[in-house]
């Protein structure tokens, strides 16, 4: 974990966790500054609200920012979202308890099967050639009497996530295909019927490879 100071806010930055979704070096290259040697990292050249939003733009949570001030830091999302990234991972959004672990607001989680870092996202999809659309097709589905609240995901030895509270399933052009409060979704690869679980594991010899606690 990386902890930078700056007059605005802090950041940290955990790079276990970062899939190299590049936002935050399109958005603002003079914070995070790429390619370079030593400090990369700047805070001290954008504003708290800045800082703020370069933080939630970052899917996997690899990035974090703490106010100096003592103003509150980032909070919980109005509506718990789990968004299908074009042949790569769940982009998690809400309260988030991942192997009975607070895993903060933001995760993205493996659905690839080859992550080392199981149950969360290290980037493999790419050399694993992993093809998942982000247009899954819509289900039938009713408002959320809730649509925020603690989201606790349980990864299955060997099988799928289990999720349990309330969730809605977003395409990766946000369209929202589902509303539910406890669904299982695959993490390896196989199932038909991605993003949901359809039993491909047991017939394709998953392994999830975890032992234990598995926070990022």
């Amino acid at each position: 974990m990386e902890t930078v100071r700056g007059k605005s806010g802090t950041i940290l930055f955990d790079g276990q966790r970062c899939i190299h979704s590049r936002n935050c070096v399109l958005d603002r290259p003079d914070v995070f500054v790429p390619n370079v040697q030593g400090e990369w990292i700047h805070p001290e050249r954008a504003t708290a609200g800045e800082l703020a939003a370069l933080a939630r733009n970052c899917p996997s949570g690899a990035i974090r920012y703490e106010p100096v001030d003592g103003s509150p830091g980032e909070s919980a999302p109005l509506v718990n979202t789990v968004c299908l990234r074009e042949n790569g991972p769940l982009a998690i959004h809400a309260p988030l308890v991942v192997a009975d672990k607070n895993e903060g607001f933001r995760a993205t989680l493996c659905r690839c099967g080859a992550s080392k870092r199981k149950p969360f996202c290290d980037g493999s999809h790419s050399a694993a050639g992993f093809a998942a659309s982000g247009e899954a097709a819509a289900k039938d589905s009713q408002p959320l009497p809730r649509r925020d609240g603690p989201l606790v995901i349980e990864p299955t030895p060997d099988g799928p996530l289990h999720v349990r509270g309330s969730l809605e399933v977003v395409t990766g052009t946000g369209k929202t295909i589902n509303r539910t409060v406890e669904c299982w979704l695959c993490r390896c690869g196989q199932s038909r019927n991605k993003p949901y679980c359809d039993g491909s594991h047991k017939a394709a010899g998953f392994r999830s490879g975890e032992s234990g606690r598995t926070g990022g």
